[in-house]
């Protein structure tokens, strides 16, 4: 959370051409409520469970930029059907800057703790082996969206040449 991952993502469909997917605003969507609201009502397990339905549905689809919610590759099985058919990039930041962006905002069920900037260092802690699996990682820290659109975009193109 508080990466770039929207931001970015947005621009960066902008950029290939592709349609853009945020899996937290289509799990809104579907489900009639809020992140915050599915956290509270049916629990992280739940909205975890909609997060692998959403990676299922979305795996097949192509020229499609898809950000996902920070805790969604953590479950073993997302981040591999993401990697099948996807170039995953994993957006850095410092806990600090993340505290920075995101530490006031009242719809992060995950820092709605005493000690929000504490919780974003354990999660960093916990997710950083599954993040360390993407294919290429960014970091955001100072740097204009736009700027990192374009490097995600170039590692995009270098991808494709491996990969025809």
């Amino acid at each position: 959370m508080g990466t770039g991952k929207t931001s970015v993502g947005r621009a960066l469909a902008e950029l290939l051409g592709f349609r853009f997917v945020d899996t937290d605003e289509l799990i809104e969507t579907r489900a009639r409520k809020r992140v915050a609201e599915i956290f509270a009502q049916d629990g992280e397990a739940a909205f975890r469970r909609l997060e692998e339905s959403v990676v299922s549905e979305l795996a097949g689809l192509d020229k499609v930029m898809i950000a996902t919610g920070g805790g969604l590759p953590t479950r073993q099985a997302n981040l591999d059907a993401l990697k099948t058919h996807a170039l995953v990039v994993c957006l850095w930041a410092s806990p600090e800057k993340i505290f920075e962006r995101v530490g006031t905002q009242s719809h992060r069920p995950l820092l709605n703790v005493p000690d929000p900037l504490g919780r974003i260092r354990q999660l960093l802690e916990e997710r950083t082996p599954f993040y360390k699996q993407a294919d290429v990682m960014i970091a955001t820290e100072g740097r204009p969206i736009r700027e990192v659109a374009q490097q995600v975009a170039t590692q995009f193109h270098m991808a494709c040449k491996g990969n025809p």
